[in-house]
């Protein structure tokens, strides 16, 4: 079993860039990222390795925005879904060409669980068997859905309908 330190280190980027998905906001993102380890710590002797470490500490992320937005009851999903503002900072690491960025504007037109989906097969180097873990689902919903969101975009990018 590796310790928190290399897990933190092997996975700490990749959460901060799942929750920025999520939150839309990099301060928001920092803190559950921080927040997620803790939990993390605490709980490490309850992992039983079922799934892989990267899977498991979404899923608290994920638990914990969820709770967050709950606790907030001024945040709406409507208002998440809608709002895309990455710091600049942000967008140079995350989007390194104008196409991918191209990419993953249109990737906003698609509803919250194909984004998802297409976000933690392409960003989280995740499985279908780990994204549908994370998300509830099946592997064959996750495969299916990670195609079609993903003709979805190409058929938009095609047509150039960017707006």
């Amino acid at each position: 079993m590796q310790s928190i330190e290399e897990i933190y280190k092997e996975h700490s980027n990749t959460l901060y860039k799942y929750l920025l998905y999520l939150t839309k906001n990099e301060d928001v993102a920092e803190d559950l990222t921080q927040e997620t380890f803790a939990i993390a710590v605490k709980e490490i002797n309850k992992f039983k390795g079922e799934c892989k470490v990267s899977v498991w500490l979404c899923q608290i992320a994920k638990h914990l925005w969820y709770k967050k937005i709950k606790k907030d009851k001024h945040i709406s999903f409507e208002e998440l879904s809608e709002e895309i503002e990455y710091g600049e900072k942000v967008e140079d690491i995350v989007f390194k060409d104008e196409e991918k960025m191209q990419f993953f504007k249109n990737m906003q037109k698609l509803d919250e669980l194909s984004r998802e989906v297409i976000y933690l097969r392409m960003n989280g180097n995740l499985s279908f068997i780990e994204i549908a873990e994370i998300l509830g689902k099946t592997p064959n919903w996750a495969r299916v859905t990670f195609y079609r969101a993903k003709q979805k975009i190409r058929e938009v990018m095609e047509n150039g309908k960017e707006n």
